[in-house]
């Protein structure tokens, strides 16, 4: 994908919200720039202050935070269309306590937290982006407190093979597993019966 479709990718994903005008995306577009990032490549590691937003072109990526016996657990895995960040870093200026890494090759346009804020401050659109961001991040949050109270590990799994079917299968397992909240053993039966119907 050129810069130009990716460009034009972004503006058509900003102006389906309704609230943001030609010219509030246009000023940002001047302002952006690429990025691609290899498999295991980060885009925020823990202790660093997350100061830009990534827009997923291509890719998927895990965020992930190291528990204090050094396991790696993923709570949440991110596909592309959608925006990337620390938020807890990003809104608060702190080090980041998580980690967001890229689990394929993937590609995406930065927007830096400063230009964000320069146009929240003359422009109501980019005032309400940013409160429908942070909306998202609770609602995100909250689907998947509900999901582990709620629902079965094999529920969860069949949630995202039915929501991101093309994407599932380049997830390596061990993540995938974290991500679910169980071994990979567990993971593998839960596969097989799956697959059996």
């Amino acid at each position: 994908m050129s810069n130009e479709e990716a460009l034009r990718r972004l503006k058509t994903y900003l102006l389906a919200f309704g609230f943001l005008t030609e010219g509030d995306v246009e000023d940002l577009l001047r302002h952006v720039s690429f990025r691609k990032l290899e498999r295991n490549e980060f885009f925020i590691r823990e202790g660093e202050v997350n100061d830009e937003v990534g827009f997923v072109l291509s890719g998927i990526f895990r965020s992930f935070y190291v528990s204090p016996v050094g396991d790696e657990i993923t709570y949440c895995i991110l596909f592309p269309d959608i925006f990337i960040a620390a938020y807890s870093s990003y809104i608060t200026g702190n080090p980041s306590v998580e980690n967001i890494q890229a689990i394929a090759p993937a590609a995406l346009i930065v927007l830096p937290r400063r230009e964000i804020a320069r146009l929240s401050a003359v422009s109501t659109g980019w005032l309400r982006f940013e409160k429908m961001v942070a909306e998202q991040q609770y609602l995100e949050l909250e689907r998947r407190v509900f999901q582990f109270q709620k629902e079965s590990a094999a529920e969860r799994y069949a949630s995202l093979l039915r929501d991101y079917p093309d994407y599932v299968k380049h997830i390596p397992l061990h993540y995938l597993a974290s991500y679910l909240g169980i071994t990979q053993r567990h993971l593998s039966r839960i596969r097989r019966e799956a697959a059996a119907f």
